[in-house]
């Protein structure tokens, strides 16, 4: 098993608290669609396109820290995830960050909750 099992180009995240939630979908091309009687006619560009939804429900402000430093302020970056064939070796891919969200908690003992984002294939 990895140590770090993920990686934002090549630097390790921060574990989070609660599950990753995990999605892989399929983009079809723009040419893709039902004909008049209903019947499917798939032309898929890309399968398996991962989405990879964190959720750390309580941070301190070093650990929030950490992560606003680690994630891209921009564009796309690398990241690496644990191969599911081989948990013991990385997979990576180009993907970008969205949906990022935080709570500020309490300003007095600088605690934070339900940060939020989800990183995207490209």
């Amino acid at each position: 098993m990895l140590q770090h099992p993920y990686l934002i180009e090549g630097k390790p995240m921060p574990l989070p608290d609660e599950e990753v939630e995990m999605s892989f979908e399929d983009l079809d091309r723009a040419e893709a669609g039902r004909d008049e009687s209903g019947f499917m006619h798939r032309l898929v560009a890309r399968y398996k396109v991962g989405v990879w939804n964190f959720h750390y429900s309580h941070l301190t402000q070093k650990t929030y820290r950490t992560i606003l430093e680690l994630l891209p302020k921009s564009g796309s970056f690398v990241f690496s995830y644990p191969n599911p064939m081989n948990p013991d070796q990385y997979k990576h891919t180009v993907a970008y960050l969205s949906n990022y969200g935080i709570v500020w908690c309490n300003a007095a003992t600088g605690m934070y909750r339900n940060l939020k984002f989800s990183i995207i294939e490209c």
